[in-house]
């Protein structure tokens, strides 16, 4: 009558565990059993499988080429079954490491801000943050969760909404008090307009004149790939951007950049989503860290 598969898995881990010490007596105290107990496991094997697995000499321990088969083999299942059981217990309690990528202002200014909390309700969770503005690869395993802004291109891949950012045109009061301030749209040539250097979907800056959408080219002598970077030369005096309102709460707010043609802004809004493989086997340490981003990415917007 064929053995029980668990005994099966025992007899593995004993034969595993002689494998890595080289020797039935190490293998007896890992295991916390006697070497003649190791010794009979091995020995229950060979007589099912009918072949020898193990040359035992009085000073060493070689395995023959089935017995490599068969080391190999056990180490794969063993691990396949340490993978379901911690699969399954972390449904039960989260844990386990996830990895998140994010943009690297928003990342800093949004996402990092509320790991402390998150690591606090779940302890057994540990959290690795990689702070990119390159798209991370979230279908090759690179990372578990990508927090990713803008329109998201057809894929295999699970999305959950997180919340919205708008964005504003400002400046510092000492650019605005050196070179005017702007009235309306059109009086943006005459002023030099800190922009994005890589190509964007709107070759401008959008603005909505009489119930009419337009779109302004603007001009300035310094570009930058960050918006932090952006940011920071507009509040030494540099010039006009416009940017996320994320990167510029505490600006505005403390009065260092003043925001400018409100009543001309389009309010055009870009969507921030958690992408992460989906599905029935998606682990619950996964599942709780975007639900927790969304819960309060959507508080911090108002969103409810």
């Amino acid at each position: 009558m064929p053995r029980e598969a668990t005994d099966r898995a025992g007899e593995m881990a004993a034969f595993a565990a002689v494998v890595r010490a080289g020797s039935l007596s190490g293998a007896a105290r890992a295991l916390g059993l006697t070497p003649s107990a190791v010794s009979r496991i091995v020995a229950r094997i060979e007589a099912r499988l009918g072949v020898r697995l193990i040359v035992r000499t009085t000073r060493s321990l070689h395995l023959t080429a089935e017995g490599e088969i068969y080391a190999r083999a056990a180490c794969r299942v063993l691990a396949d079954l340490d993978e379901v059981e911690s699969t399954i217990a972390d449904q039960a309690s989260p844990r386990g490491r996830v990895r998140v990528s994010a943009a690297t202002a928003h990342g800093r200014l949004v996402v990092v801000p509320l790991l402390a909390e998150f690591v606090a309700r779940y302890p057994e969770i540990t959290v690795e943050i990689d702070l990119s503005d390159e798209i991370a690869d979230v279908l090759g395993g690179r990372v578990d969760v990508a927090v990713r802004f803008g329109p998201l291109p057809d894929s295999p891949l699970t999305a959950r909404r997180l919340g919205e950012t708008g964005r504003m045109v400002v400046a510092a009061p000492s650019y605005l008090a050196r070179a005017g301030v702007p009235r309306v749209p059109a009086d943006l040539a005459h002023h030099n307009c800190l922009d994005f250097s890589f190509r964007r979907i709107e070759p401008g800056w959008p603005f909505r004149e009489a119930g009419r959408d337009v779109l302004l080219a603007v001009r300035g002598n310094l570009t930058a790939n960050s918006g932090e970077t952006l940011v920071q030369l507009a509040v030494q005096g540099v010039g006009i951007t416009r940017v996320g309102t994320f990167h510029i709460g505490e600006e505005v707010a403390s009065g260092r950049l003043v925001p400018l043609l409100e009543d001309y802004n389009p309010q055009d809004r870009e969507s921030i989503h958690a992408v992460f493989v989906g599905g029935a086997t998606m682990p619950a340490r996964v599942r709780v860290l975007v639900d927790f981003l969304a819960e309060r990415m959507r508080a911090r917007a108002g969103e409810g």
